[in-house]
């Protein structure tokens, strides 16, 4: 009866965190943030020790899948209704590499040395640090990165082309909020935002999704809700 009972509550705990996972989407797979990575632990010891608790029935544990579940999906809801606490509960990306140079105090900040830094460029097929203009630390660990003119496919080098400054893109507006410090670093102000809205057939800027502006380019990249 006592293998019975685990084998019952292991195929329930595995159902659960199933449908769990369904519910919740793969952005819980694919992002692993801090907190997800504390929500995926606290769900295996749920299940694990209970399996192994003669007096946890499945009711016990579906009810502790249900009440974490409820947790994380409410926090879900928070980030994505409140922009403020996206911060605080996802973390930001960290520019770590800016136009070819290394930010010490952004690889201290999120306790990165220069070896870590090499495994993740490698893992990005980058050998050569010279080799990148700009790299951003992702929430989930990883990092994106974008090579100077000369080592793009194909390379302005093969080419015999002179290399040439790569613009970073910003995004001005995420969400139908308008991102101020990253409008003021480009060089521009309301005036011209709400300019270049117009233009596009946007009358304020909660009708816009995505908007980013790319260095030396005249013109705002729209996208609208």
């Amino acid at each position: 009866m006592e293998y019975l009972q685990i084998t019952v509550e292991t195929f329930f705990g595995f159902a659960a965190l199933f449908v769990m996972t369904k519910v919740l989407g793969k952005s819980q797979i694919t992002q692993i943030t801090a907190f997800d990575f504390i929500a995926a632990l606290v769900l295996g010891e749920l299940v694990g020790n209970a399996l192994y608790d003669k007096e946890v029935g499945i009711l016990d544990i579906g009810y502790a899948i249900l009440l974490w579940s409820i947790l994380i999906y409410s926090t879900e809801m928070i980030t994505e209704k409140f922009k403020g606490t996206r911060k605080i509960l996802e973390g930001s990306p960290s520019l770590v590499i800016y136009k070819g140079k290394i930010d010490r105090n952004q690889l201290k900040k999120n306790k990165l040395d220069l070896n870590q830094l090499q495994h993740l460029l490698r893992s990005k097929d980058v050998f050569s640090i010279q080799e990148v203009q700009y790299a951003v630390l992702e929430t989930d660990g990883t990092i994106s990165v974008l090579k100077a003119s000369q080592y793009q496919n194909v390379t302005r080098d093969d080419m015999n082309l002179a290399p040439q400054p790569v613009p970073l893109p910003r995004t001005i507006i995420s969400d139908g909020e308008v991102i101020w410090d990253n409008l003021k670093e480009a060089g521009f102000d309301e005036k011209w935002l709400n300019e270049q809205l117009r233009a596009q057939n946007f009358t304020d800027p909660a009708e816009v999704m995505y908007a980013e502006h790319k260095e030396g380019e005249p013109d705002l990249f729209v996208i609208g809700l």
